[in-house]
């Protein structure tokens, strides 16, 4: 049976262009009739549930676990209530009230390299193929990543002019001390890979 995928692939850049601006036209109406908003980032996701003005935090009924999330006032039928579509870190997501008006929730992923299709899995989905992430610096990057990326950037310049990449300078490096170290041997012939 064919998906929709194989027909998309099946189509020319004009239908595409098309099918595209009508899938995001319905994504859009879809996610406008949400009882809140949602963004997010890779690490991250950030929900604003409106409340009547004039709420109090003593007035709201939040509830926050691993794989659910429930929001409301007290005594009445939640705002928004369900399992969320991926877990999260309880310890390092909050809610606030903001201007006794909107309820502010903050979600950390536990998978930081994933992306979510909706927040609540009854809720309609995004796709997630779809999205453009900003630009990130790599000021933003905990030192492993940032590491990892800039010897990556590295490696791929030295590609491009025609140099050794950082693996290959540590073998040269490595094989001149060696060299250094052992000049009765005879290295003419050595080939490194």
């Amino acid at each position: 049976m064919a998906t929709a995928e194989d027909d998309y692939d099946k189509l020319t850049p004009e239908q595409r262009e098309v099918r595209d601006k009508e899938d995001r036209a319905r994504e859009e109406a879809e996610q406008a009739a949400l009882p809140y908003t949602w963004k997010q980032e890779l690490h991250e996701v950030d929900v604003r549930v409106p409340v009547p003005k004039g709420t109090r935090a003593r007035d709201l009924n939040v509830v926050l676990q691993k794989k659910k999330l429930s929001v409301g006032l007290k005594g009445k039928e939640p705002i928004m209530a369900g399992e969320l579509c991926k877990d999260i870190k309880l310890e390092d997501s909050t809610w606030t009230l903001e201007d006794q008006q909107f309820v502010d929730i903050h979600l950390e992923k536990v998978n930081k390299m994933q992306w979510w299709e909706n927040i609540l899995t009854h809720h309609p989905k995004i796709d997630t193929k779809k999205i453009t992430p900003e630009n990130s610096k790599l000021s933003d990057l905990d030192g492993e990543t940032r590491g990892m990326v800039e010897k990556m950037m590295f490696d791929n310049q030295q590609k491009q002019m025609g140099k050794p990449t950082s693996d290959e300078l540590k073998k040269q490096e490595a094989l001149k001390k060696f060299q250094d170290a052992h000049p009765e041997l005879d290295f003419s012939n050595a080939k490194i890979s």
